[in-house]
């Protein structure tokens, strides 16, 4: 498959492994089956969507295997990415904790919605990457990089921050826990933060980037923001 699907699937199964020992770790058991629901959606849906941009857009898998705080090039930037990866990380443990001390209870129903809202966060996230081969998982510019405006561009500037939310806030339902959405608002606080630094960033950087701004008003939801 080559080596860029090497480096691609090997960290998959990295998250993979790393996902296992947070969750069951914070839990104690291998008893949950919550856990055990969400890791395979989780881990099934990165790997369809690693496999579509390997077999359609190499170029952007390239992009999005350079994240996280070391790639970025701004200091704010590595602050928020580092901000995020703990609140992820807390993410996953605080419902594994509340799986082993029993401090509430999601009914099946509500798990298996979060489960669904998961899968569609990441259909939602696969939509952008067909729109924008430039959907970098850092703030840069790519050679060639253009405004897009097509697809979910169309109805907000920020669609893959859009996607973002839901699978953050369907996690502590899809573990069967109250107490994870805890995480939420700070992840909230720092997707906005990173969000407005992108844009003002596209708005010196990229040409024609402010007149798509005054086009699509809303950054994340259509009416409201």
């Amino acid at each position: 498959m080559g080596h860029l699907a090497a480096r691609a699937f090997a960290g998959l199964a990295f998250m993979a492994v790393a996902l296992m020992a947070m969750i069951f770790g914070a839990a104690g058991t291998l008893d949950y089956w919550q856990g055990w629901a969400y890791l395979a959606v989780f881990i099934a849906a990165s790997a369809l969507t690693t496999w579509d941009l390997w077999r359609r857009d190499r170029a952007l898998l390239e992009r999005r295997l350079s994240a996280g705080p070391t790639a970025e090039a701004q200091a704010s930037q590595k602050l928020i990415q580092a901000i995020m990866a703990v609140v992820f990380i807390g993410l996953m443990i605080v419902p594994g904790l509340d799986r082993r001390f029993g401090w509430s209870h999601v009914p099946a129903a509500l798990v298996v919605i979060g489960d669904f809202v998961t899968a569609a966060s990441f259909y939602m996230i696969a939509m952008v990457y067909r729109a924008n081969s430039y959907a970098a998982a850092t703030v840069k510019l790519s050679e060639g990089q253009q405004v897009i405006s097509t697809g979910p561009y169309g109805l907000v500037r920020h669609p893959m921050y859009a996607a973002a939310l839901p699978l953050i806030a369907g996690a502590p339902l899809a573990l069967g826990s109250w107490w994870g959405f805890v995480w939420l608002p700070p992840f909230v606080a720092g997707l906005i933060w990173r969000l407005l630094e992108e844009e003002a960033f596209l708005v010196r950087e990229l040409p024609g980037y402010a007149a798509y701004r005054d086009k699509v008003r809303y950054r994340l939801a259509p009416g409201l923001w």
